[in-house]
Parts: structure tokens; C-alpha cells; sequence
């Protein structure tokens, strides 16, 4: 009886929690709203902050909110076209620099982003920073981050199913079904949903730059200059990320649509 029960949450999960996403015009699983995120985004962002050192007063600093602003401003530009302004209710868009060594960017949901210095030395200029902080910003527009806290919801509600549909079975055949659910469900459900983000934000950031004024070709050579960087990351079906290469040709492929999309609003690249 129990298991009908799961099912029976599951699917009513599923009806109510469907929300397009202006940007990707997708449908997406999403149980946790803004109200719910935010707050809690905000008091992990405000309490990293204080464990970590904060660059102001610098040139990179000032290049950062520059560049922050001009891609927060981009969406609100394509937010407005589409008669979506009240979207952004909630956000509180902040953008600080962070000493530290590590080559990364992030965004919290709610728009609070840290860029860490040891990425300046591959983005090089504002183009290569526009690239970084217009995908960045992109998770939080795509609300990523409640998307990752329901699929986890998901996956926790399915496994309770599973284990209740073998509950009559040994321990040991218990064990190797949790087993199986819980590599089956990274291999074929987290880390391709983790893949498909980051080229949702890849594709969503590549328009909010050439809206921002910063050509989009530019993108290539800032992750020509990343793949450089080398590391030896896993093979991709075990990756979070998509490949430097796949990321590469996929941002070519989608480079004329940024730039039609930017000159609609009067911005023009050849």
C-alpha cells in the first residue's frame, strides 16, 4: 500500500510543479520557491563572505561590478522584451571579487556572485569576465539551484519507492538494489542534469553578453584559453560539467542566434 502511496505523491508532484522558464521557454520540475531559496541563499552568501577575504579598491574589483551590472542589465533588457519584468522580484544582484587561488565563479540563487581572483589570469579582459559572470548569472535566472533541490527531492521520494518495492526481498538483494538505484540514478539522472545546466547557462549567457555589448565570439577564446588550463578531468559521462571541446563546439553553434537575438536591441556584431 505504501508504494501507491509514494507513486500517487509522485505524480501529483510532477502536475503542480511545472513552471516555464522565460529564458529557455522550457518546462521545468521545480518544488521550491523563491521565498523558500533566497533567504537561505543570502545567509550562506553573507556567511562565506565573512570567511573569506573580499578584494575593493582594485581595478579588478571595480572590473567585476563593471561587468556584473552591464550583464544584469542585459537581462532586465530581455526580461522587459518578453513583458517579464516582475521575474526578477526578489533578486538582489551583488558581485564580489574573493582572493583566492582557485579558478572558479558562482552564483547564488537570488543573484549574489563571487568571482575568485585565480580566474582573472584566463578571463584577461572584460569579454572573457562577461563570459564567465553571464553564464554564472544564468544559473541563478534559470533558478538551477531549486531545480537541483527537487530533483534531489525526486530522486530521495524514488528511492523510498524502490525500497519499498523490495522490502519483502533478503537484505542482501535490498542491498544490491539500493546499490544499483543509487549509481543507475547518478549516471543517468544527476550528472546528465548537471551537464544539461551548464550548457542551459552557457547558452543563456552567451545571449546576456552580446546584449551587453560584449561579442560573443569571445567566449570561444576565453574557453580555448580554460581547456589550456588543463587538469585532467574525468571522462564526461562521469563529469559534472560538459567537455571544454563539446563546450566549445556548442557555443559555436549557438553564436549567430546570440547575435540576432542582441541585434534586436540594437547591438550588432559581424
Amino acid at each position: 500500500m505504501r508504494k501507491y502511496v509514494i507513486i500517487s505523491a509522485f505524480a501529483m508532484a510532477l502536475g503542480i510543479s511545472c513552471a516555464t522558464n522565460p529564458f529557455t521557454g522550457k518546462k521545468t520540475l521545480n518544488f521550491v520557491s523563491n521565498d523558500q531559496i533566497f533567504p537561505m541563499a543570502f545567509a550562506q552568501y553573507k556567511q562565506f563572505l565573512t570567511e573569506n577575504k573580499v578584494v575593493s579598491g582594485s581595478g579588478a574589483a571595480q572590473q567585476v561590478q563593471t561587468v556584473g551590472n552591464k550583464i544584469r542589465i542585459a537581462a532586465e533588457k530581455y526580461l522587459n522584451s518578453l513583458g517579464q519584468k516582475e521575474y526578477l522580484n526578489g533578486y538582489a544582484w551583488e558581485y564580489k571579487l574573493v582572493e583566492n587561488k582557485e579558478v572558479n565563479a558562482w552564483c547564488m540563487p537570488g543573484g549574489k556572485i563571487v568571482v575568485y581572483s585565480g580566474i582573472l589570469p584566463v578571463t584577461k579582459d572584460e569579454a572573457g569576465l562577461a563570459t564567465v559572470l553571464g553564464h554564472e548569472v544564468s544559473h541563478a535566472l534559470a533558478n538551477h539551484g531549486a531545480q537541483r533541490m527537487s530533483a534531489d527531492q525526486l530522486q530521495q521520494l524514488v528511492g523510498i519507492g524502490v525500497g519499498a518495492a523490495v522490502s519483502g526481498q533478503s537484505q542482501e538483494k535490498q542491498a544490491i538494489f539500493s546499490q544499483a538505484y543509487g549509481l543507475g540514478s547518478t549516471l543517468l539522472v544527476t550528472l546528465p542534469f548537471s551537464r544539461s545546466n551548464e550548457s542551459e547557462a552557457d547558452e543563456i549567457g552567451l545571449t546576456l553578453m552580446a546584449i551587453a555589448g560584449y561579442n560573443p565570439d569571445q567566449a570561444i577564446t576565453f574557453w580555448q584559453r580554460m581547456s589550456a588550463q588543463g587538469g585532467g578531468a574525468p571522462p564526461e559521462f562521469l563529469s559534472t560539467h560538459p567537455s571544454d571541446a563539446t563546450r566549445i563546439r556548442d557555443l559555436k553553434r549557438l553564436i549567430p542566434q546570440a547575435k540576432a537575438t542582441a541585434a534586436k536591441f540594437g547591438v550588432v556584431y559581424k
